[in-house]
Order: structure tokens, then sequence, then C-alpha cells
């Protein structure tokens, strides 16, 4: 829900019929730049957990998240928590400002104009819309992250410097424009499903928030509260990244290019849902499990926050006055 519509209530979400592209696309990019620098660290560490395999022994490199961090920040130091994150906050702006503004525009778009009712399947073919225009960006974005943030994991790191131009260029000369959104699939299967939880869910728990409005911040009015945004990003995100868990180890694992020593590849998605659960069983799809709740709940919180916050609007008014 955005400053431009009404609250959200079951079955149905209300709105005002107001859609404004511009400040909402500044403020895409700025959440999305915000959540991002503060959970990198954590999202890094999920990927590796997410792609480690049992070594010939039966053993784990990395024992638990704190174990991964841990070593990695021994290893690597302060900077190697953020290998692979100056690609993901270059992408991030558009991935985000794809994602929010698009789920902002469809809900407006289904919206009955007589009586400003979205209906539940309105939003949540909203929010599965936004998810599938979103991997144009978010696949190649992954794919270069994800080398960068596995280089340490594999050992790649140690032979070649690892670098998101150099993966680009490479899979660019080698496989045309397709070697960049090698695990399109994989990333729409989980981003389409991710999307179709979390935005109907998280107007419905933020309409809950302000209509109960406990701290008296709404004044009781049908208006967004950065609080209640943040809560109510958290909350969606947590339930909405764990739902997809599975389908992102396997993104994660069909988009990692290198591989340690003995570990599997795999062909396509069945293939690897197949070998995951022949040869790890099925506890191994919530691999990173809790340290994905740890990167999308905060990240969604933190990113519909300051999206709520308007900052695009006053930026836009601003420049709108002095001309």
């Amino acid at each position: 829900m955005t400053q431009t519509e009404k609250a959200v209530t079951v079955p149905h979400i209300h709105h005002t019929p107001q859609f404004f592209p511009i400040p909402k696309i500044i403020n895409g990019a700025i959440a999305g730049i915000v959540g991002v620098t503060c959970v990198f660290p954590i999202d890094l560490v999920k990927t590796r957990l997410q792609n480690q395999q049992p070594m010939p022994n039966g053993e784990l490199y990395y024992k638990s998240l704190f174990d991964c961090a841990k070593k990695t920040f021994k290893n690597e130091r302060f900077l190697g928590m953020y290998r692979g994150s100056a690609v993901n906050l270059l992408l991030i702006t558009p991935e985000k400002a794809i994602k929010l503004v698009v789920n902002d525009y469809l809900r407006y778009k289904f919206t009955d104009k007589k009586t400003g009712v979205l209906s539940s399947g309105g939003a949540i073919i909203s929010g599965a819309g936004a998810g599938l225009c979103q991997i144009v960006v978010t696949t190649p974005m992954e794919l270069l992250k994800i080398q960068q943030q596995d280089a340490g994991r594999s050992g790649a790191a140690k032979t070649e410097r690892i670098t998101a131009t150099g993966t680009a260029l490479k899979l660019f000369k080698e496989k045309g424009i397709l070697g960049i959104y090698k695990g399109f699939r994989a990333t729409a299967l989980r981003d389409v499903t991710f999307s179709a939880i979390y935005f109907p869910l998280f107007a419905i728990v933020n309409e809950k928030l302000i209509s109960d409005d406990l701290t008296g911040l709404a004044g009781g009015l049908d208006q967004p509260v950065f609080i209640y945004s943040l809560c109510a990003g958290i909350t969606a995100g947590a339930v909405a990244s764990l739902s997809v868990n599975p389908f992102d180890v396997v993104k994660t694992r069909l988009q990692t290019l290198k591989k340690a020593e003995g570990e599997a590849t795999y062909s396509g998605i069945l293939d690897c849902f197949t070998k995951v659960y022949k040869t790890e069983g099925w506890k191994a799809f919530f691999k990173g499990g809790f340290c994905r709740i740890l990167v999308i709940a905060p990240l969604f919180g933190i990113a519909q926050g300051v999206y709520f916050l308007g900052i695009g609007e006053h930026i836009v008014g601003f420049f709108s006055k002095s001309k």
C-alpha cells in the first residue's frame, strides 16, 4: 500500500485510483540501495551455505550460519563480506524500482475505479506480475553476484580474480546474451512465487497495523506509517522467503558456474531437484533458510519503509516548485 492508496481490508484491498510513476521509481531505487547495503553480508553467507555440498567423508566446511560468517571474515576480512556487492548495488536500483513500481501499477490497473476496491485475486496477480518483470534484471544480477560471493568457498578466488565484468564478458563471448541469463527459469520460479505471496500479505499486515494503530502514529487515518510499513515488510518477507527457499537453493546451484572439487553439476531445474533430494535429502532444500529470512525480511522491511517515506514525491515536488 502506498501514499496514494487507502487501507486494505480482507478479502479486498482498497486503493485511491492514482498512479504517479516518477516518484515511485525514485523511491524504489533508494529503497533498494539502502536495503542491500544493510543486509549484504548475510546474503553472502546464505549463498555459501546453499552451495556447499558434503565432502567425501560427509563433513561440511561450514557448520552453521555463524560458523560461515566467522570463517569468511577470518579468511577474507571485512571487504570479503561485501564480495559481489558492487554489481548488486549497481543493478538493485532498476531491480527494486521495477518490482515495487510494477506491483503498484498493476494494483492500480486492477482496481475498480468506481469502488476503489482491489480483489484478492487482483493483488496476487499484481505481485506475480511484478516478480515476472523484475527477472529481466534479477537473473544477470544474481548470476554475477553469486560467482563472486561463492569464490571464497569454492577456492576459485585463490587461482584467479573473479570480477563481475570479467564473468559477464566471458559468458557473453562464449554463449551470447543468453549466457548471462543462465538460471532464468529457476529465477522466475522463485521470484514470481515470492512476489505473489509477499505483496498481498504485506498489504494485509500493513492495513491491520494501521487500522489497529496501537501507537497512535497514523492518527486514526488511512495513511502509511514508516514503522508499520517496516514491520509489515519484515513479516511478509519472512513468510514469503521461507516459502520459496527450495526454489532459491535450486536457482543458486544452477547459477554457480565454478564448482568445488567433487561437487555435482546439474542440467536443469528438475535434474537439480532430483539430485539434491537423492544425495542430501529434503532438508537440503531449506539450507540457508534462516539466513535467507535474515536477508529478505529486513531487506524488504527497510525497502518498503523507505519506499513509503515519500522521498521521491518530495524530490519531484521540490523541482516542480523551483521551475
